[in-house]
């Protein structure tokens, strides 16, 4: 887990020419109250990225620097019906131009709450991320909320769907709370940032 306990917050954005020099980045994605910023903390180690009781308050591209040049990259959630368009549609705007068009994008994460997964939201991403033609990761978060057969079931049946939207993709059971799958998560995405 050394490789990304060394990260550190490096600066929020709220437009891509503020994007810092990169040689490789991950970037994670969700639907707010799912558990992203609790599954990116728990891949450092310790709190970096901010967890909220109120879901949708990332509204920045936040970036933690790995070293290298290398970074984690939070991205605004996505889909929480409270935030008003006004505020939404310039997330869009930046998620959009972020995911399309970022060239030092190795890969995505999509973190989903194990309980409602793969809403119209998650599909419409992954159909739009699809022409870059770069890896998914699927994080069905908050697995300690189920019992482990009712995990399983979800994970298949999650698995079997986006294998039909993206030919790259690959999904997981995690939880921060417990730490399931944190190993997992690590390896793939260390794999992103130092191809063999």
């Amino acid at each position: 887990m050394s490789f990304f306990s060394a990260a550190t917050f490096l600066k929020s954005v709220a437009s891509l020419d503020q994007t810092p020099p990169s040689t490789g980045e991950i970037a994670f994605a969700g639907r707010s109250n799912t558990g992203k910023s609790s599954a990116i903390n728990a891949l450092f180690g310790h709190r970096l990225a901010q967890v909220s009781k109120t879901p949708g308050r990332t509204r920045l591209i936040n970036y933690y620097a790995l070293g290298a040049e290398r970074f984690v990259v939070d991205l605004p959630g996505y889909g929480y019906a409270k935030v008003p368009e006004a505020v939404r549609a310039p997330w869009k705007d930046l998620l959009g131009g972020y995911l399309l068009g970022r060239a030092p994008l190795r890969g995505l994460a999509v973190v989903m709450d194990v309980r409602h997964p793969l809403t119209a939201l998650d599909r419409r991403l992954l159909e739009w991320f699809r022409p870059t033609g770069k890896p998914v990761h699927v994080l069905l978060t908050k697995a300690d909320k189920l019992s482990r057969e009712a995990a399983r079931r979800v994970l298949r049946k999650v698995e079997t769907d986006v294998a039909a939207l993206l030919p790259q993709v690959s999904v997981q059971l995690f939880s921060s709370l417990r730490g399931t799958g944190l190993e997992e998560a690590a390896a793939v995405f260390r794999g992103w940032l130092e191809p063999k």
